[in-house]
């Protein structure tokens, strides 16, 4: 078997199959060091394919097996991305406040720069539309084109709950406040957490939540969720608080081509918020799929092809 999930080295290619059986599946990925701009070391990913390079700014303590389409070797787009600081085998930083939407856009910058990336597409996902936001304010020379799904430009903790109807005003306060709270509860919940048998059954039971609907690669799904409980739980509600931080995004300097991708029955991202956010932006493309938060795992072809129909309107 190759090495855990939760402890990636340079050059892993390939996924313990988390199923009963003991084979191995070969997937277009590598794992590689990048240090940030702070002197903190990030464990960055490609899944090198020719094909234009877009930088992925993935969902807070996600990782790639969360996009089954980008590591088919023949999905024509090469990736670069990372992991959180504190997770999936990137460090903590030594001041452990220096996480956060700001933060994320210094190590996208660092991953860029590592590759030799002047500039490209970007990506997000979730969290990730905040981070790919900022960075296309902030340095927009970086930016060729923006690709937003299931998240917001911003002020993310207020759209989440919508699909369940709970008033705007209270939505910051109670998602804040659950964030807060699990933070305090971390410590004990965590050897919990880790040792969950993660399986076809899991994720069977999850995909009939109404959290997620059915996934196309239930194996994938599996690797996703196991890597991300393997992340300490007060670290990772340490990173949501601060990241609630970050305010919505002036969206008038944004000039290159921009695509959303809505779940119309996301409860982590409002779809109504990412049409009105794209409405203010010159030539922006909507999109809304029957999916929730985990559009990308449930419909992954379908978010393929609008990631490719965008690369096609960039000059």
């Amino acid at each position: 078997m190759s090495a855990p999930l939760s402890d990636p080295a340079p050059g892993l290619r390939l996924v313990p199959d988390l199923s009963a059986e003991d084979s191995e599946r070969a997937l277009a990925l590598r794992f590689y060091p990048v240090t940030a701009y702070d002197g903190t070391e990030l464990t960055a990913w490609t899944n090198d394919v020719d094909g234009p390079t877009v930088l992925l700014c993935n969902g807070l303590g996600t990782n790639p097996y969360a996009w089954p389409a980008l590591l088919d070797p023949d999905c024509g787009v090469r990736v670069i991305s990372w992991n959180h600081r504190g997770t999936g085998g990137s460090a903590r930083p030594e001041n452990t406040d220096h996480v956060g939407i700001e933060t994320f856009v210094e190590d996208a910058l660092a991953v860029l720069d590592d590759a030799g990336v002047d500039s490209c597409p970007v990506m997000g996902w979730s969290m990730g539309v905040n981070t790919a936001f900022e960075l296309a304010t902030l340095h927009p020379h970086r930016v060729d084109a923006l690709f937003a799904v299931a998240g917001v430009p911003g002020g993310t903790f207020a759209s989440m709950l919508a699909p369940l109807h709970v008033p705007r005003f209270a939505r910051a306060a109670i998602t804040v406040g659950a964030a807060r709270l699990m933070k305090l509860l971390g410590k004990p919940l965590t050897p919990v957490a880790r040792h969950l048998p993660i399986g076809p059954k899991a994720v069977a039971l999850l995909s009939h939540s109404g959290f997620m609907l059915p996934v196309a690669d239930v194996e994938l799904t599996a690797a996703t969720v196991h890597e991300m409980l393997q992340i300490p739980v007060d670290w990772y509600m340490h990173l949501a608080v601060e990241t609630s931080r970050h305010v919505r995004v002036s969206l008038r300097s944004i000039a290159v081509p921009t695509t959303f991708v809505a779940g119309r029955w996301d409860v982590l991202a409002s779809a109504h918020d990412m049409r009105t956010a794209a409405d203010r932006i010159e030539g922006a493309e909507f999109v809304e799929l029957n999916a929730t938060h985990f559009v990308a795992m449930e419909k992954p072809v379908e978010v393929h092809e609008l990631l490719l129909d965008l690369l096609d309107r960039v000059d």
